[in-house]
């Protein structure tokens, strides 16, 4: 990829409102990888991808081609909807218990973050 600030090789010009090419990789859902690197880095075939995609768990970007890219976000939740089916949970319940965990997981952190910065009082009890 040429330096930000130059041209493409194809002649286009960065997108001034992207962020750096070095703040998308630490995005966590940044979708950098191709289905076929997904599936490897997961343990998985594309199939399994394919289903989760629609069981709705996880929703793919596309390439300008039309391709299939996964964001290292998208990867974690695979790779534990592939411990549950290993375990023998189908397809679509792993989805379903990873979706709650998940929701689980932000309401704690948003729970926390109310915490901190309101004492710990809860509404109406001030």
């Amino acid at each position: 990829m040429p330096p930000e600030g130059q041209p493409y090789a194809d002649g286009r010009q960065p997108d001034e409102d992207r962020p750096p090419v070095a703040d998308r990789l630490d995005d966590d859902h940044f979708p950098a990888y191709t289905m076929g690197r997904a599936a490897e880095l997961v343990g998985a075939t594309p199939a399994f991808l394919r289903a989760l995609g629609e069981a709705r768990l996880i929703t793919p970007m596309r390439s300008r081609g039309g391709h299939r890219r996964y964001s290292r976000h998208q990867l974690r939740l695979a790779a534990r909807a592939r411990e549950l089916v290993d375990q023998g949970t189908p397809v679509d319940a792993a989805c379903r218990i990873i979706s709650l965990e998940d929701r689980l997981e932000r309401a704690e952190r948003a729970n926390e973050e109310l915490r901190r910065s309101d004492g710990g009082a809860a509404p109406g009890y001030r």
